[in-house]
């Protein structure tokens, strides 16, 4: 097992390589006990379960990774679908050495980590699916379609953004520029984001997979879902809550979609109170 110390950047930073595929796996490590591994969303990284894993490191051993094509995690240039993540998970906990643990998912990191129990039960012990994405819903994925141009390869996108972030000062709509340039620059940062936005291999073309099976699933399972979520919608949740048996859905009241980054103290007791109950 091949592993390097990221010190000089953060030293809660590893990278890990995994000997299979060759990829390389970035991930922080905090706490000790049960393993508690987490999958960030879309446009994330590791760093967005910090604040949460440094609540529960007195209690858990909190792995948090870069999912493949994101954050430090390797960029290959592959076609990547929830099937790529999983393998990519599954490699990284066995060179790791860990064979029983609990994973907890955000929006993309959710429908990978559903899918992980799919396709490898007997390593999970609990499933925590925190605003999961993964439910098929074309009124949903249509939403994002006007984002396809902060994809194209060209300086143009760049010189508009340039010139709107100029009139937008006088008309008060800076923020909404500066949130379009922030996803441009994340988008052209992250394969797995872009292609999913682009490619024919989008979230809405290849969700039946987790959707139809998820009802296979007998491990114990908690959605965490945010009352005023404007990304993934509540009955998203509660499609999860209702086709894994004994799964158990719980709203964190006034939360939106970023459920990691700015509600975490609200999640402490929820994920402590059912990791607890269903050991």
């Amino acid at each position: 097992m091949q592993t390097r110390d990221r010190s000089a950047t953060s030293p809660q930073v590893r990278e890990l390589v995994l000997p299979n595929s060759g990829y390389c796996a970035a991930y922080s490590e905090l706490g000790e006990g049960l393993p508690l591994l987490f999958l960030h969303g879309f446009m994330g990284t590791h760093a967005n379960w910090m604040p949460l894993a440094e609540a529960l490191s007195d209690r858990f051993r909190c792995i948090s990774l870069d999912l493949l094509g994101f954050g430090q995690s390797s960029k290959p240039d592959i076609t990547y679908d929830i099937a790529s993540q999983v393998a990519f998970v599954n490699e990284f906990v066995e060179t790791l050495g860990v064979e029983s643990f609990a994973i907890s998912g955000h929006s993309f990191g959710g429908w990978v980590a559903s899918a992980y129990g799919l396709a490898h039960p007997k390593q999970l012990s609990h499933l925590i699916l925190c605003a999961p994405a993964g439910i098929r819903d074309d009124e949903f994925c249509g939403r994002y379609t006007f984002m396809r141009p902060l994809v194209w390869p060209t300086p143009l996108v760049d010189w508009i953004l340039a010139i709107a972030r100029w009139g937008a000062q006088s008309i008060g709509k800076q923020d909404s520029v500066e949130w379009l340039s922030w996803v441009r620059r994340e988008l052209m940062a992250q394969p797995v984001a872009r292609q999913f936005l682009l490619s024919r291999d989008r979230p809405e073309d290849a969700i039946d997979t987790v959707e139809e099976e998820i009802h296979a699933l007998r491990i114990p399972t908690l959605v965490l879902a945010g009352e005023c979520d404007d990304t993934i919608p509540l009955w998203h949740c509660e499609t999860y809550r209702d086709r894994i048996p004994n799964a158990h859905l719980q709203i964190l009241s006034g939360a939106g979609h970023a459920l990691p980054m700015n509600h975490w103290q609200e999640m402490v007791p929820c994920i402590v109170d059912f990791l607890d109950s269903s050991q």
